[in-house]
């Protein structure tokens, strides 16, 4: 596959160029495969002053490629939280990397059984565009955690925050550590069909495929972080204007272009129209314009834009009621934004309920029990996220007991992808494996099952011919 790799490499400079750091980095792994625990806290705490010193520059370049991005989401939603993670793994990794004593049953005995972890060796990452500082780095730190090389292919769509990327780490690793790849969508091709030790990915259900296709030539083990339509389910004793807020908190966030953000919402069918209301209501307090607005985020790229219009367009010409939240009434023709928007009296024949929505539109439908709701979400694709409002704790475990779904906040959204000790992960189309926390140090890893003995060998007793007396008296006892 290297080949095939280094033959598309002749007309691209671009993935020559990262055809040779793909070597550079194995060869350092070949050369130093179990860096320490001091080693590998020193590389992941290089990362928080290098971000204190450039957070400027990565505010002001993903700003750059949204048209308007809010600074404060981006230092909040990305920066702040990898700070953070920073912390974590520099306390966990040198507990982590500890062998494990596994037991050791009567008839192995004498010997010692241990599970060790050891670095795979060169991990690719691939960013989507959306979070391209905290989908590259969360990713990163279990990788570097573990002991590994890393390699970032940065978003085509995020150009300058590629760049800005690309700059910090360069000052503070050099590229056999951790280089980041930039380039078109044949870079990101070739990209994943380099024979990585393990990939992750980040992105669409669709592409997520793709990739997998490319890692199995190599038979390259994959982690897929991918979406869907992630449900919330209000309980009818649960105060609506509580969970407007706590709603549009995680849906307004980066214009809801965020994997986990809440796609639908059900409320029970003698509450609907009281939960539209409020929620225009809180969302028009916080967002009294849109347009110029800087705290709320524009839609990434015309094409993103063009898609989210064939949603509104598509579910209005079915018949669904289109309520855009903008307390203004602002013409947005032109301005690279689009209002929150609720979508009711969807049908299933409509794009929008086909669809991911990625974007700053909501649907809001009516449901008559609580296992009426639990049974729609279980009709669907398994979502990388579920959120249910309810202040009994019977009912929340009710509900998580009869759903799947990658992650779930009860009475929140969004705050469970922040907490680095939780692992992330999808399930069925919405992704497979997880990151974070000790599971993401155990993603990146090798763990290896090792049994010592010593100079006393008890299988001797087990040695051919077989059917002698010992065999006899041992297999009675043990089949006991």
């Amino acid at each position: 596959m290297v080949a095939k790799v280094a033959n598309i490499a002749d007309h691209n400079p671009q993935i020559k160029a990262m055809e040779q750091v793909f070597q550079s980095q194995k060869r350092a792994f070949a050369a130093h495969p179990m860096p320490s625990a001091e080693e590998r806290i020193a590389l992941i705490k290089r990362l928080k002053p290098a971000i204190v010193r450039h957070q400027d520059n990565l505010v002001a370049a993903v700003n750059k490629d949204f048209g308007n991005r809010c600074a404060s989401e981006t230092l909040f939603a990305e920066l702040i939280s990898l700070m953070e993670a920073v912390k974590y793994y520099s306390k966990h990794v040198s507990n982590w990397m500890k062998p494990q004593t596994r037991h050791v049953p009567f008839n192995m005995r004498p010997a010692r059984a241990k599970l060790y972890h050891q670095p795979l060796g060169v991990v690719g990452i691939i960013v989507p565009w959306n979070y391209p500082y905290f989908l590259a780095l969360s990713p990163m730190l279990p990788a570097l955690a573990a002991g590994n090389r890393v390699m970032l292919k940065m978003s085509e769509y995020t150009p300058n925050a590629a760049e800005a990327m690309k700059k910090m780490l360069a000052e503070i690793y050099t590229e056999d550590q951790v280089s980041v790849i930039t380039g078109e969508a044949d870079v990101g091709v070739a990209f994943s069909k380099l024979p990585f030790d393990h990939i992750l990915f980040t992105g669409s259900t669709s592409v997520g495929r793709h990739v997998m296709t490319a890692a199995a030539q190599n038979l390259t083990p994959v982690t897929l972080e991918l979406g869907g339509k992630s449900p919330v389910i209000i309980h009818e004793s649960f105060p609506l204007r509580e969970a407007a807020e706590r709603i549009s908190w995680g849906k307004c966030l980066n214009a809801g272009q965020t994997c986990v953000a809440p796609d639908y919402v059900m409320v029970p069918r003698h509450r609907l129209d009281e939960f539209t209301s409020t929620f225009r209501d809180v969302v028009s307090t916080w967002y009294p314009t849109v347009r110029d607005n800087p705290d709320f985020t524009s839609v990434i790229n015309a094409r993103q834009l063009k898609r989210l219009q064939g949603y509104l367009q598509d579910a209005e010409n079915k018949g669904a009621k289109i309520v855009p939240i903008n307390p203004a009434k602002e013409d947005f023709e032109g301005s690279g934004k689009l209002p929150m928007t609720l979508v009711l009296d969807t049908t299933d024949d409509m794009l929008i309920e086909q669809d991911e929505i990625f974007g700053p539109l909501m649907i809001v439908r009516a449901y008559d029990s609580l296992d009426q709701a639990i049974k729609h979400v279980n009709d669907r694709p398994r979502p990388l996220a579920l959120y249910y409002f309810d202040y009994d704790a019977g009912r929340a475990d009710y509900l998580l007991n009869h759903t799947h779904s990658g992650g779930v906040c009860v009475n929140d959204t969004l705050t469970h992808v922040a907490l680095d000790d939780l692992p992330f992960g999808g399930v069925g189309p919405s992704g497979m494996g997880h990151y974070h926390g000790r599971e993401g140090f155990l993603t990146f890893s090798k763990s290896k099952g090792v049994v010592h003995k010593g100079k006393v060998n008890g299988a001797k007793l087990l040695f051919p011919p077989w059917n002698r007396r010992i065999h006899q008296i041992l297999f009675k006892s043990m089949l006991k």
